[in-house]
């Protein structure tokens, strides 16, 4: 017992290192631009002492009340089967039993503009902590003014093209590399902070309370520039999968948010004593000696932070993708080892296209900060809407709790949603615009797989009418197993009526196989195939997968030489529909999200790569679906 609690803690010590370098490499890297954006031309405040310590009393409590009291200790309640994020949160609230399939398609809706707002948001961060690190170079000299662009772009060029080969060999070094940032944010602000210790003042909330008084208007505008301190906040609940909650809590409460505020504070802390430090406060509270190599720590965490964005897209693309919110996609694991390390070819180079185009778009880091936060606070107050709805109906809250809870989180979420609305015409309709169009692609393949299956459902043939075909005289039973994909488990598959109809021929062994991708990130290997016999030689197989898997049917089938079907590679053929969709005289479909289903159609993988069967052994059969 005495030998298995230090090893315990060893572990819970690694993985809390670990989180540093994942999670919080976001929202580690916001005291680059948010002081520096609070006393901008956005915002028209000056740095004058009143305004300096509502400024900072309105970051401390915003990290308070949203990260700390609702991420923290709210949200990473809400872990579906331990996995996170939007999509993930939207499964497990659309689980809950009594929900009406109205509010089920509701609760879809909100997870889909979750995740294209979370996808808008992936264009802005890595331009931004990049451009932002890099624009350090300033304080020393302008001479660096022309080339802080083309570095930033390389640096950017350089972090997309490395995607895949993977980030199993420098993981390692993220939560080290991350932990020293910390160390620096620190000890940079207490430096600062002993100078002038009347900044601590801003702790009282009475601070904010004042601050917004006086100013209402410009105070409301002073949220967008207040948000830049929450970013990456959604990652503490999405990272829950590969570091559980506790890590994470003790990474943020121990590390991160002491030396977030330590920061925040030092930057104040120079405001009061230097307005003229307003232009770039956090790389003027280094020494002149240590400008450069805190410009290199600083980008070097900022490619980190832009690293957890990536992975995260990749992630969020592999959950839509498998709980059929969007095309199939090709889908790469880089780690043969660790599970979640994967590269999504199209969405790393569609990301990367995107953010250099808001680099080339906006230029400087204070200029994206001007359009950044929309994305965001939306992601944020989707969360707590979604959560709401679980503490009631799930975790059986006393609403005499949830009430005040949720207004105090809505009315918080609400404000900072709407104050960054402000932004829109600043260059804020950027991710927002980028969110609309893959909401509108991700409901229109939701509408169309559905039509699909509907009009798929109206021509199959009832397993009984299959069987009794079998048992005519006039079959051809060749020896082997043939393996039939079906959408239903109730019904034969159209390429084995096909089959049938044409030729005549069925094996020995027939299964009838239906991959179901489930709303739950994983299934455990003992519920991963269900085989029960039909009869005449044929057997139903059900394949389940999470949505944080990758279907593997090729090696997965093994499993039904336990019931003496044979599966070897000489004798085993898979065969699988390919559905030709078209109109139809009735569709079920308006014409525009027709025809947009059918451009995405084209673009979705080959469902033979998609579920990992043997492309040597694959025998498609096409079909005509009128939808």
């Amino acid at each position: 017992m005495a030998a298995t609690r230090p090893a315990g803690r060893k572990r819970a010590a690694g993985l809390t290192l670990a989180a540093l370098g994942v999670v919080f490499g976001d929202i580690g890297t916001s005291p680059l631009y948010t002081v520096q954006t609070c006393f901008s031309d956005f915002t028209g405040l000056k740095p004058t002492p009143d305004n300096v310590l509502g400024m900072l009393s309105l970051i401390t409590w915003a990290l308070i009340i949203v990260v700390t009291l609702k991420y923290v200790f709210v949200v990473m309640r809400a872990d579906n089967h331990g996995e996170g994020g939007v999509l993930a949160l939207m499964a497990l609230v659309s689980r809950e039993p009594g929900i009406s399939a109205r509010r089920r398609n509701v609760y879809v809706i909100l997870g889909m503009l979750g995740a294209a707002l979370f996808y808008g948001d992936c264009l802005l961060t890595p331009a931004i902590s990049v451009l932002s690190a890099v624009e350090g170079l300033n304080v020393a000299t302008p001479a660096f003014e022309p080339v802080i662009l083309p570095i930033a772009m390389v640096v950017l060029i350089g972090l997309f093209a490395m995607q895949h080969f993977g980030t199993g060999g420098i993981g390692h070094l993220f939560g080290p590399i991350m932990l020293i940032w910390f160390a620096i944010l620190f000890l940079l602000g207490v430096r600062q902070i002993v100078q002038q210790p009347e900044v601590l003042m801003a702790l009282s909330p009475r601070h904010a309370f004042v601050f917004a008084m006086h100013h209402k208007t410009g105070a409301f505008v002073a949220l967008g520039a207040v948000t830049l301190a929450l970013t990456g906040a959604e990652a503490l609940y999405a990272d829950i999968g590969h570091f559980g909650r506790n890590p994470i809590r003790a990474a943020w409460l121990i590390v991160a948010f002491p030396a977030l505020l330590a920061n925040y504070y030092g930057q104040g802390a120079l405001l009061l004593a230097d307005p003229v430090a307003a232009s770039n406060p956090f790389f003027r509270l280094a020494p002149d000696w240590a400008l450069y190599p805190l410009v290199v720590v600083a980008t070097v965490a900022t490619v980190i932070a832009s690293q957890a964005t990536i992975s995260g897209a990749f992630s969020m693309a592999q959950q839509a993708t498998l709980l059929g919110l969007s095309p199939r996609a090709h889908i790469l694991h880089t780690s043969p080892s660790k599970f979640g390390q994967i590269y999504v070819p199209a969405v790393n180079w569609l990301q990367l296209a995107g953010v250099l185009g808001v680099v080339l778009t906006f230029k400087t880091g204070p200029d994206i900060a001007s359009a950044y936060g929309i994305a965001v606070t939306g992601t944020m107050l989707i969360t707590t809407v979604l959560v709401l709805t679980l503490a009631v109906r799930g975790w059986k809250w006393p609403r005499l709790l949830v009430v005040p809870l949720f207004i105090l989180l809505l009315a918080v979420d609400g404000a900072l949603f709407s104050a960054n609305m402000l932004k829109f015409v600043e260059g804020g309709w950027v991710p927002l615009v980028i969110a609309t169009v893959l909401f509108i692609g991700m409901w229109t393949w939701h509408r169309g797989r559905h039509a699909v299956a509907l009009r798929e459902h109206e021509q199959a043939v009832p397993i009984d009418t299959l069987l009794a075909t079998i048992g005519a005289d006039s079959l051809y039973r060749p020896a082997g197993t043939a393996i039939y994909l079906t959408t239903f488990s109730d019904t034969a598959s159209s390429s084995l009526m096909q089959n049938l109809r044409y030729n005549g021929v069925l094996h020995q062994h027939v299964v009838l196989l239906t991959v179901h991708l489930l709303d739950e990130p994983f299934v455990s290997p003992e519920e991963r195939l269900r085989v029960r016999e039909l009869g005449s030689g044929l057997h139903r197989a059900v394949l389940c997968y999470g949505f944080m898997e990758k279907p593997d049917v090729g090696h997965d089938v093994a499993g039904l030489e336990k019931l003496g079907i044979p599966v070897d590679p000489v004798h085993t053929s898979f065969f699988i529909g390919h559905n030709n969709v078209v109109s139809g005289e009735h569709p079920l479909l308006p014409s525009w999200q027709r025809r947009l289903f059918f451009m995405l159609s084209r673009f979705a993988a080959s469902p033979t790569d998609f579920l990992g069967l043997p492309s040597n052994r694959t025998v498609e059969l096409g079909s005509r679906i009128e939808v």
